[in-house]
């Protein structure tokens, strides 16, 4: 049995290795590594998105004012206004308490919504593309039909139906968000089970629940990662336009969606009420976005040097 395991090692690339081969799967995940740390989009992203986790974890220290508290007397203070860094809105709720506060709300949806997806797209993708015939069939078919669908419109569909509240924003971007992840998982699957380190496991009598936990899905992590963060900036940025239209986080949650919609009416008196959420938004999708193509390049055996 030695032969089959020996005679892998070519087959299966820089990329894929049983645990005796040469080049083991650990010592690759070594070799992303070292070019995580010498690509300057994982670096810029990771400390974008270190310092809004690191802001959201501390939200109750760094933010001086209640969130929510009304204090109509200093309604409307611009920025640099004693107390108010970054001014107050229309019932004189700190701005900056708002931004700490709702950057919890963004990056929860964010986290997970996609921990969700991952799930999902994953299991179904490894069922679909490893057993094929009707299963591939049925989880091919409602992919399709998901994909049909304009995600965003779809989403606010099902928030519409259930009703507007931040619940149901994770309910809905749920639900929409697992079909990117099952199509790519599948691929990858019908791309990995007819290779020879496959045939060797089944060979040797490895079950398939064994081939597929030791032999498909660790081979199809790396694109599993770099999606799943991609897709978390995309669902910040759809609850951020669903709390926008009303359907997500509820007044007086310190949603940034919730507070640009709410600082639409003064964008000409009070600026400021629509500028800092929408900032934070950007900064936090930008963070996301950074790290999600950092991660491809170091994670992609194609780009490497």
């Amino acid at each position: 049995m030695d032969k089959p395991a020996a005679s892998l090692t070519g087959a299966i690339g820089p990329r894929i290795a049983p645990r005796d081969a040469k080049f083991p799967v650990a010592s690759v995940w070594r070799l992303a590594l070292r070019q995580m740390g010498r690509n300057r989009n994982v670096i810029i992203g990771m400390l974008i998105v270190g310092l809004l986790a690191s802001v959201a974890v501390s939200a109750p220290w760094l933010a001086s004012r209640d969130p929510t508290h009304n204090d109509l007397a200093n309604a409307l203070r611009p920025p640099n206004s004693p107390g108010f860094p970054l001014g107050s809105d229309n019932l004189g709720r700190d701005i900056l308490s708002r931004v700490i506060w709702g950057s919890r709300i963004s990056l929860t949806v964010g986290l997970v919504v996609q921990s969700f997806a991952v799930v999902v797209g994953t299991l179904l993708g490894l069922v679909a593309g490893f057993y094929g015939g009707w299963a591939d069939d049925v989880v091919s078919g409602l992919t399709n039909v998901m994909f049909a669908l304009p995600r965003l419109l779809f989403a606010l569909a099902i928030v519409a139906a259930l009703g507007p509240s931040l619940h149901n924003v994770f309910i809905a971007l749920g639900i929409v968000g697992w079909p990117t992840l099952c199509r790519l998982v599948r691929a990858q699957t019908l791309s990995l089970r007819g290779k020879d380190f496959v045939e060797a496991a089944r060979a040797v009598g490895a079950t398939d629940l064994k081939i597929i936990i030791r032999h498909i899905l660790p081979n199809a992590l790396s694109p599993i990662i770099v999606v799943g963060t991609v897709g978390m900036a995309r669902a910040i940025l759809a609850e951020a336009s669903l709390s926008f239209l009303g359907l997500g986080a509820q007044p007086p949650m310190p949603s940034w969606g919730t507070m640009m919609s709410r600082g639409q009416a003064y964008i000409w008196s009070a600026p400021w009420l629509m500028l800092f959420p929408g900032i934070a938004i950007f900064i936090a999708v930008m963070g996301l976005n950074l790290l999600g193509d950092g991660l491809r390049d170091a994670l992609d055996p194609r780009v490497r040097d």
